[in-house]
């Protein structure tokens, strides 16, 4: 017989995740993020998925040049409790260089995810993470359907606006409205 108990769990912030990975608990190359206070495994990275960053990567680079920071794959603060790795984000241009401080929520003007298998947890969990935190715009790249979602208008409880764009679609970023991409060239 099953007994559904709750169980108190211990939730980490940004700084003891710091702690974690400079005492070596964490390993330099462990494939994990901390999302809500908890140490997520990262799903495994097959060929769809690379090849889908590296396009989003090298078009925006090409297209947005100095306007915005392209960062792919690397972290992004939310405080208290969360430290998610977006497969890829624009930045803002800012003074203090970035390898002086993480770049946290505030600087997102763009977060992008590439679903292989991961679709429902990005759907339900990184989108109303970064709803929360205040990020203007969520992409997910869904992978297996060749689609773009665009989410828009976060709100405490997820974002307000989300449109499903797929083959013979274009989509821009919410910052940059001039510069467009064939969504078919984010999973050629």
């Amino acid at each position: 017989m099953a007994v559904d108990v709750e169980v108190a769990r211990r939730l980490f912030t940004v700084e003891e995740y710091h702690r974690m990975a400079e005492t070596g608990i964490l390993g330099e190359d462990e494939r994990v993020e901390l999302i809500d206070g908890e140490i997520v495994q990262m799903a495994p990275i097959g060929p769809r998925h690379v090849g889908c960053v590296i396009n989003l990567t090298q078009l925006f680079i090409t297209r947005l040049g100095s306007r915005a920071i392209v960062s792919p794959q690397n972290p992004v603060v939310i405080p208290p409790r969360s430290e998610p790795q977006p497969d890829l984000v624009l930045l803002r241009p800012r003074t203090i260089s970035y390898s002086q401080e993480l770049p946290s929520s505030r600087d997102v003007l763009l977060a992008v995810e590439v679903a292989d298998t991961t679709v429902r947890f990005d759907r339900l969990v990184k989108a109303r993470l970064y709803a929360r935190a205040g990020i203007a715009e969520f992409w997910l790249c869904v992978a297996p359907d060749g689609v773009v979602e665009v989410y828009r208008g976060p709100r405490p409880d997820g974002y307000v606006d989300v449109t499903r764009h797929g083959p013979g679609h274009v989509v821009s970023p919410l910052a940059f409205p001039e510069v467009t991409f064939a969504v078919t060239d984010f999973f050629a």
